[in-house]
């Protein structure tokens, strides 16, 4: 198959509409259909039923739009990389690092300090994105390496080094009852009345959702909670950044976090594999 065989199909089993379909496309409707038809030839199989009013995806073609999906992006992510790689040799050399917005921000910013110190450190461009984002934007090719956090960011696909692991703390309004406990467990939290767990917008699955409002960012969170309309369990790390009027409690029976520093196995990046190195170094003298 040809990548602009999987783009036309694509496109029309988004639509399911051919003449939107083109139109996406930028091409007549004629030669979308004939492309179409040609792709069915070839793998000896319908991939769409179309009638005269409606076009449906059948069986196969629902298999071919997730596989062609997924060879799509990786196709565009290795275009973004090779240009990437291309602005390294023409002078213009640097990494791009994605992170999820205020989490692990001592570990990063001693990260950034220790390697732009470093021989032949080159610049890094640091993308702060929200939950479950950062292995989709390394995945996709917009960054060369990441700090994902387990059990909530998948790292399949990926090299990894693991840089810490941490327990996790519930965050509270500071004038709580629960705020003075020494520690609380996640029963304790499921049975508070007015301060339910905040809901992500998370299409992978791996943020478990919670009953209360739903939330964009990790600062929209903190405000709600000093506002006594929901509460956050989070990585202990988090309590460097809370304001006066908010407490956080070490949860007991809360999963573990652990930090890791993550890169595409297919990286042959000098300045990512130094990156690499001068993370799990500080790993080690953090130990």
């Amino acid at each position: 198959m040809e990548t602009r065989e999987l783009r036309y199909f694509v496109a029309v089993a988004e639509e399911l509409h051919f003449g939107r379909a083109a139109q996406r496309l930028g091409i007549a409707q004629p030669p979308l259909s004939r492309a179409i038809q040609q792709l069915e030839r070839r793998l000896g199989a319908a991939l769409l039923d179309r009638t005269s009013r409606t076009v449906m995806l059948t069986e196969v073609g629902s298999v071919l739009l997730v596989e062609g999906r997924a060879a799509l992006d990786a196709v565009d992510a290795a275009e973004r990389r090779t240009r990437r790689a291309a602005l390294s040799t023409t002078g213009r050399p640097g990494l791009t690092l994605v992170t999820k917005a205020s989490a692990t921000s001592e570990l990063l910013a001693k990260l950034l300090a220790v390697y732009a110190a470093e021989p032949g450190a080159v610049p890094v461009e640091v993308i702060l994105c929200g939950p479950a984002e950062q292995a989709r934007l390394l995945r996709e090719g917009q960054a060369d390496v990441a700090l994902l956090h387990r059990p909530f960011d998948s790292t399949a696909g990926f090299h990894t080094e693991e840089l810490g692991t941490e327990g996790q703390v519930v965050v509270l309004p500071a004038g709580h009852p629960l705020a003075v406990r020494a520690h609380v467990h996640m029963a304790d939290i499921a049975a508070l009345p007015g301060l339910p767990l905040p809901r992500w917008p998370d299409p992978d699955g791996s943020y478990p959702p919670g009953p209360g409002p739903q939330v964009r960012d990790h600062a929209q969170l903190l405000q709600l909670v000093a506002l006594g309309r929901a509460c956050a369990v989070s990585p202990e790390s988090c309590r460097a950044q809370l304001h006066g009027d908010l407490a956080a409690v070490p949860v007991l029976d809360a999963p573990t976090v652990t930090t890791v520093i993550a890169w595409p196995p297919h990286s042959r990046s000098r300045a990512v594999a130094d990156l690499v190195r001068t993370a799990t170094r500080l790993q080690m003298i953090d130990l």
